[in-house]
């Protein structure tokens, strides 16, 4: 065996190529390991060369079962060297490898919200002038050791539905939104929500109940998911998406992005102020006129960032959204070139829609009320919409079409007849989602759409009175 040299011989060849002259391992296509059936096939060739043409490869030798073990050590070993290659790279890479490259990249797997519920109830009767208090989804309650979290869904309280189930979520992501309320830190319970947030001025009116004891907080059971981390598919997107440069809008959009409570973000560079790649950059004859001319280096350029928040989103004020979002441009902008950090404008929209449905039983409640088959219905309905109204970005209207097909994939709906796009009226400062029932709102046309304008962004008004069951 010593004086066989197969190096350089057809064997060589063939140990490194597949049958069409391809190479195997890296190639410029990517990894292209080699199956069994080549392994062995390498093997026995092998053999031949070393032993003779009349060496015994019959299926049940020895020397075929010796070759037979080392081809699957080796089919392992091809496997692993594919996952170790796949595992360089961000648009193959799983797991954590994947976490590996992006926080090389600076930009670590980001983590979810944390959810659960609490118990809102009224242990008193609520003042004359107060038939109902609601709470609009988007309410910030906060925990004794500072952690805040909102209400996605909204409560209504009143003498005739004194408790309801709020479900919550984290305004934060991450391992610190799983509040337990059952935690004790020097004798105090920091997981335990059991206020409404100052800040939010939706909520003034419940923090004075909740102070004066007509209004309590339930908090049993600790909040979950907060340490649960992005999937790899969206999080190599983010990855993929992430620019590899500064001084662009389209960093300045991803990192505005990211900032929690920021629904959706427009990156407005009317002059090229970022991006020195734009073509008016190569337009100035420097051997006939000064670059000072056509820009004073005393006056800083300005770009635009609008900003849509999410309902749970506080504004103004210390650490709230518009402070942490020019934190965030601060970290990718160039030295004089400033920012303008705006909010777009909530314009509240709603439907009213005669629904026909088969199939399901819609018994009314005590005095005619909505049972609670009907109001399940109502409410599958309205969140359907809502998740539709909340992907549009800004700027982007309410289409009527998208609407009716929510509304009539709901299993169960036959018919949505008189379908109407409804259009409030813009309010000052936040959108009051509790004063749907005393705004009167513009209905569109039959099929039309509601136009939203390049500075504004829809939110869906919850009045679940305009859906009806003929």
């Amino acid at each position: 065996m010593a004086g066989h040299d197969l190096a350089g011989t057809d064997l060589e060849r063939v140990a490194r190529t597949t049958a069409v002259d391809k190479a195997y391992g890296i190639t410029e296509a990517g990894f292209v390991p080699k199956p069994v059936a080549r392994l062995l096939e390498e093997k026995i060739a092998a053999a031949r060369e070393l032993f003779g043409p009349t060496v015994d490869l019959t299926s049940g030798s020895a020397l075929r079962t010796l070759l037979e073990l080392m081809v699957v050590e080796e089919a392992r070993t091809w496997t692993h060297l594919g996952i170790l290659f796949a595992d360089t790279h961000v648009s193959s890479a799983t797991g954590e490898a994947l976490s590996r490259l992006g926080a090389e990249l600076g930009i670590p797997r980001p983590f979810h919200r944390a959810t659960g519920q609490v118990v809102i109830a009224l242990e008193g009767d609520l003042p004359s002038n107060l038939p109902e208090l609601v709470l609009p989804r988007g309410s910030r309650l906060r925990a004794r050791g500072g952690v805040e979290v909102f209400l996605t869904e909204t409560v209504t309280l009143s003498a005739a539905a004194r408790s309801a189930t709020a479900p919550v979520m984290a305004f934060e992501p991450g391992p610190a939104g799983d509040l337990d309320p059952t935690t004790t830190v020097d004798g105090d319970t920091p997981g335990l929500i059991d206020a409404f947030s100052p800040v939010d001025a939706r909520v003034a009116e419940a923090a004075a109940l909740l102070a004066d004891g007509t209004v309590s907080i339930t908090h049993e059971v600790a909040l979950s998911g907060g340490t649960d981390q992005w999937a790899d598919e969206p999080y190599r997107d983010l990855l993929l998406a992430y620019p590899r440069n500064l001084w662009t809008p389209e960093a300045v959009r991803v990192a505005v992005a990211l900032v929690p409570g920021v629904r959706q973000v427009v990156v407005k560079d009317l002059y090229g102020g970022l991006d020195i790649n734009q073509s008016i950059f190569g337009n100035f004859s420097f051997a006939e006129r000064l670059f000072a001319e056509q820009r004073s280096l005393g006056s800083p350029y300005f770009f635009t960032v609008l900003v849509a928040p999410e309902e749970a989103a506080v504004w103004d004020g210390p650490g709230q959204l518009a402070e942490r979002v020019r934190e965030a441009v601060d970290a990718v902008r160039p030295v004089g070139i400033a920012p303008n950090i705006e909010r777009a404008s909530l314009v509240g929209v709603g439907f009213q829609v005669r629904l026909v449905v088969d199939g399901l039983p819609l018994a009314t409640g005590p005095g005619g009320s909505a049972g609670p088959e009907l109001a399940a219905l109502v409410g599958r309905i309205t969140d359907r919409v809502r998740r539709y109204v909340g992907r549009l970005r800004i700027g982007e209207p309410v289409r009527f079409s998208e609407v009716m097909w929510a509304v009539m994939n709901e299993p169960g709906v036959v018919d949505a007849r008189d379908l109407t796009l409804l259009r409030y009226p813009p309010v000052l400062g936040d959108l009051d989602l509790t004063a749907a029932g005393t705004i009167t709102p513009s209905a569109a046309g039959c099929g039309e759409d509601i136009e939203i304008g390049p500075a504004e962004v829809a939110v869906l008004v919850d009045a679940p009175d305009r859906i009806t069951v003929v």
